[in-house]
């Protein structure tokens, strides 16, 4: 069985949902970077991210069937399937214990570790780019909100600020980012 080079977005889908493995095989091979640095900017800990990406691709060919290309992109499904994994991780109940029980040597190591792992992450989509377009009171907003998994209240009390203001600005940014994306027609 040979490898898959270039696939049309619709027979990619089509390809997955007929549990064809060259296709999954192709669907890992192209998206597995953008999502790992994603898990880990998220996870922050190389083998609790390794464990979560392992997890998306299994979610993703379990229900592939799901996938609706009306309400947007296959990229887009796929990423919100590893980030909402990867929140659900660190949300879960053993690894809050795991982190109460850590010394703080070891977490200031983890987070030092965690910076200079995800500056080095390859950028496959160029997301990076796009948030840098943003104004900064954006993109802190984006970034605590996607990445690091924070509720609107959560960020309210943490930069203290209205809830009101923090939904207000969170719609500006997506707005934005909406503006943005489709100039690099993604």
């Amino acid at each position: 069985m040979s490898p898959i080079h270039h696939l049309e977005e619709d027979t990619l889908i089509s390809l997955l949902q007929k549990k064809d493995q060259r296709a999954f095989n192709y669907l890992y091979d192209h998206y597995a970077g953008a999502l790992y640095g994603l898990v880990l900017r998220i996870v922050t800990l190389k083998e609790y991210a390794d464990e979560v990406l392992q997890n998306v691709f299994i979610k993703i060919w379990k229900h592939i069937d799901s996938f609706d290309a009306a309400r947007g992109k296959l990229y887009t499904w796929i990423i919100n399937i590893a980030r909402n994994a990867a929140l659900d991780y660190i949300k879960s109940k053993g690894v809050q214990n795991e982190q109460k029980n850590q010394s703080l040597p070891d977490i200031v190591d983890a987070k030092e570790k965690h910076n200079f792992s995800v500056s080095t992450q390859v950028d496959h989509i160029g997301f990076k780019n796009v948030l840098n377009e943003l104004r900064a009171e954006w993109k802190e907003l984006i970034e605590m909100a996607y990445y690091e998994g924070y509720t609107q209240q959560e960020i309210a009390e943490k930069l203290n600020i209205p809830l009101g203001t923090v939904k207000t600005r969170t719609r500006g940014a997506l707005l934005e980012l909406k503006k943005i994306l489709k100039e690099y027609q993604y």
